[in-house]
């Protein structure tokens, strides 16, 4: 693996500079039916993600659970969780996510006083393997509002090309504070697939419409190493864990969301791309000093 390095050096040319590894640690779909590794109770999300931290992730992109396993956006359970990856994962990014299978409405937000770096933004609604995933305009500019209020940094969810175009109409008002940090997601069932050209024309909209944005790629089930080595080849950011993935390859369950991560930071190798270390992803990002 390519070390990550303590500075906070950002290094200009897109081919070398350090590339941010985000690891989303549960999400609500995957149970441990689905396999083991899942990290579904609070200290079992800790110590997934500190293994992933160790191995090189900067990012914790974060859902919780209920009792019985069922997604929920309960804020004491992010608060706990929030206080653990403080303690054993020093520095690290707690991004929360915001989305909509965990709750809705205001719900939704109810964790972001919590005051985590970053937090899931999706700005348009779009479909999902059985549903819509519903984001109308008055409960995003709500959430945006929020985020702002408690100096929380938006990822934004882009499912869709016209979630591109969403996102830098409302930095430019004001709505969210610039500079964008964009995620293209892709291999959702019914959503967007996983495309090189569609992924290069996403690249290139979000560098002709917001030339200062930083992104990551986030692949879905058997297109997550496709993304992470687009993204890393490309100069982006990328993101991996259970959440999205739950195997190495068909015939292999992923042990662990540090396995995943390992797997990322191989490709950075090959790319030529170290690990951005926390510091350095802050402050790629522009986020609070830890």
């Amino acid at each position: 693996m390519t070390p990550k390095t303590d500075d906070t050096d950002t290094v200009s040319d897109p081919a070398t500079r350090p590339c941010i590894l985000c690891v989303a640690i549960t999400g609500s779909v995957p149970t441990k039916a689905d396999n083991p590794a899942v990290p579904v109770t609070v200290s079992e999300q800790i110590e997934s993600t500190q293994e992933a931290f160790e191995a090189g992730a900067a990012i914790a992109h974060c859902h919780v659970r209920a009792d019985d396993g069922t997604p929920t956006s309960d804020p004491e359970r992010f608060a706990r969780l929030k206080e653990g990856l403080e303690r054993h994962c020093p520095g690290m990014i707690i991004q929360f996510s915001t989305g909509g299978r965990s709750g809705a409405g205001a719900a939704r937000g109810g964790m972001l006083p919590l005051r985590p770096d970053m937090a899931s933004l999706a700005v348009g609604s779009n479909n999902f393997p059985t549903r819509v995933y519903e984001n109308p305009p008055d409960l995003v500019d709500w959430l945006a509002a929020e985020m702002i209020a408690h100096d929380v940094k938006p990822e934004i969810e882009a499912f869709d090309l016209s979630h591109i175009f969403q996102a830098v109409k409302m930095a430019g008002d004001g709505r969210i504070r610039g500079p964008l940090y964009v995620q293209f997601v892709m291999g959702v069932r019914n959503a967007m697939p996983v495309d090189r050209a569609v992924f290069d024309f996403y690249v290139a909209t979000l560098r002709r419409l917001a030339p200062d944005a930083e992104w990551c790629g986030a692949g879905i089930g058997a297109g997550q190493i496709l993304l992470n080595e687009w993204s890393i080849a490309a100069g982006g950011h990328t993101r991996t864990g259970l959440e999205d993935n739950v195997r190495l390859d068909r015939k292999s369950l992923a042990p662990s969301n540090g396995a995943l991560v390992r797997r990322a930071a191989q490709l950075c190798e090959k790319y030529g791309r170290p690990v951005a270390s926390p510091a350095q992803a802050r402050a790629i990002l522009g986020l609070r000093p830890a």
